[in-house]
């Protein structure tokens, strides 16, 4: 079974960058899907981006499109998150989630098996 866990989040002023890191354990990793969410205060937690086996496929919400690119090194069994161009409306707790099941939209949370315990990201006006 895998596990997750986030880091790289903080404060960062509007216009900034940050990288999140999502660490997984366990020796099946590159057969995982792997997809960030995020959940602001009083929202239900959203989809921003996901990303295949291989690394060769992945998806953005609208949102984050053109800022925002994920990336996965499986020697190393961590995802990445780069967030660019980042707006105050980006702040939220991030959550990184994996599935092993292929057959699931990776676009809706019930897609995933796995959850990290997230971190969170505030970016100031």
């Amino acid at each position: 079974q895998v596990q997750l866990v986030e880091s790289g989040g903080g404060l960062v002023q509007a216009g900034g960058s940050l990288r999140l890191s999502c660490a997984a354990s366990g020796r099946t990793f590159s057969s995982y899907r792997m997809g960030w969410f995020r959940q602001a205060p009083g929202k239900e937690r959203e989809f921003v981006t996901a990303i295949n086996w291989s690394g060769g496929s992945t998806d953005y919400a609208n949102s984050v499109k053109g800022r925002f690119t994920i990336s996965r090194d499986n020697a190393k069994n961590t995802v990445y998150l780069q967030m660019n161009s980042l707006k105050p409306e980006d702040t939220a707790v991030y959550y990184c989630a994996a599935t092993a099941s292929y057959g699931r939209s990776w676009f809706e949370t019930w897609g995933y098996d796995i959850w990290g315990q997230g971190t969170q990201v505030t970016v100031s006006s």
